[in-house]
């Protein structure tokens, strides 16, 4: 079963710590305390001391006990993390603490599989959680008290997200599916397409779609690296201009890493690389003023991608796949790349559709294994889906 990792900085809360330990043993779950004060490396009665946890950090323990509190958490948060990482029997983790000590643990949550059970209680937990969740399945658990002492309020707190956790880690989720996961990236301008393949993949799958909204990228390229996706249609990756562009649902640089560190089989498109996203029109940067825009709705506004931004948004994406060694297959549609780059619609633009694709296709170094291949129909046409598709059947072999 593992062990019910609860973790904190007993120098200041290892009262907190220790009762939410004796409350998962009393649940029936086997918890293993781990101490990560910042101030030194003292024996504080953890079973995994601080100085323990701090000895993983790439300069060591010194790197850790600095004396500065800012470099002292964050050494210790990429200690902890390595230090999880490296263990085989994490059943799920508990984190006690107020923002330093949330900043602290969660990076560590978020390297975890998606899958393990994390619950970080957190003074900070009923605010913007996103910096700390990321594309991870934390639980933020709001402490409602500061963590600071027991009393009758956090008692109450701290207890109930032990007994989440040992409901958790005492209770196996049945699988359910024996069919292998296949990551599908969608927009709103890309539905009927990814609405199709699904169709057309039937049951001998289990799809997983993913939003597009910068967090939906990030979260299927988690599951890769977790080996929970066993191959991926990447049909929407608009997320790429909004990090090139200045957009709201931006990918990070790591966009495609995942899908070479795994060679994970892969099949992509430009799904939505016509459109920049921001929030409300008022909201929307000065530099942009003048620029082609679509009020999606109230609160979102779209940009479309210039020649010279489908230029470097296209350069990205072809690093990306330069460095997959695994099956690749890059599918471009001629027709338009969203709904509303079409023919009539408000964001159909050919030459800059054309910068794009010819940048693809000269700078995707392509192999045997790695392919750009350009396609007359539109996204959403049916036979577009069917190519898409066709692919992907081909680099499953």
């Amino acid at each position: 079963m593992g062990f019910a990792y609860v973790i904190g900085t007993f120098d200041t809360k290892g009262a907190e710590v220790q009762y939410a330990a004796g409350r998962l043993r009393a649940a029936g779950a086997d918890p293993l305390t781990v101490d990560v004060s910042t101030t030194d490396g003292k024996d504080r009665g953890a079973d995994v001391s601080a100085a323990e946890v701090a000895a993983h950090h790439p300069d060591g323990p010194d790197a850790v006990f600095t004396g500065d509190r800012g470099s002292a958490v964050a050494a210790m948060a990429e200690a902890l993390q390595r230090f999880l990482s490296s263990r085989d029997d994490v059943a799920g983790v508990l984190g006690l603490g107020g923002s330093g000590g949330t900043a602290l643990v969660t990076p560590a949550m978020r390297a975890l599989p998606v899958g393990v059970g994390k619950i970080m209680v957190s003074t900070v937990a009923s605010g913007n959680v996103a910096p700390y969740v990321d594309a991870s399945d934390i639980a933020m658990w709001y402490s409602v008290t500061d963590v600071a002492g027991l009393n009758r309020i956090s008692r109450r707190v701290i207890g109930n997200a032990a007994h989440a956790l040992a409901g958790i880690v005492t209770n196996e989720v049945p699988a359910g599916e024996d069919r292998p996961a296949v990551g599908l990236t969608m927009f709103g301008v890309t539905t009927p397409c990814v609405t199709a393949v699904v169709e057309r993949l039937g049951d001998t799958v289990d799809p997983l779609v993913f939003h597009a909204t910068g967090t939906g990228g990030r979260a299927m390229e988690k599951l890769v690296d977790s080996h929970l996706v066993s191959s991926v249609l990447d049909i929407s990756t608009t997320e790429v201009c909004d990090l090139i562009v200045g957009g709201v649902m931006a990918a990070t640089e790591d966009r495609l890493g995942a899908i070479a560190r795994t060679r994970v089989p892969y099949v992509g498109s430009c799904g939505a690389l016509d459109m920049v996203n921001f929030a409300a029109p008022a909201t929307v940067p000065p530099q942009f003023a003048g620029r082609h825009f679509y009020e999606h709705n109230p609160q979102v506004t779209l940009m479309r991608t210039t020649q010279e931004e489908c230029v470097e948004i296209a350069r990205f994406i072809a690093r990306g796949l330069n460095a997959c060694e695994g099956p690749v297959r890059f599918l471009l549609p001629a027709g338009g790349v969203s709904a509303l780059d079409a023919p009539g619609q408000p964001f159909w633009d050919p030459e800059a559709d054309e910068a794009l694709f010819a940048t693809l296709e000269a700078e995707v170094r392509q192999t045997d294994q790695r392919q750009v291949r350009r396609l007359p129909q539109h996204v959403n046409d049916p036979e577009f889906a069917d190519a898409l598709v066709d692919a992907w059947r081909e680099v499953q072999k």
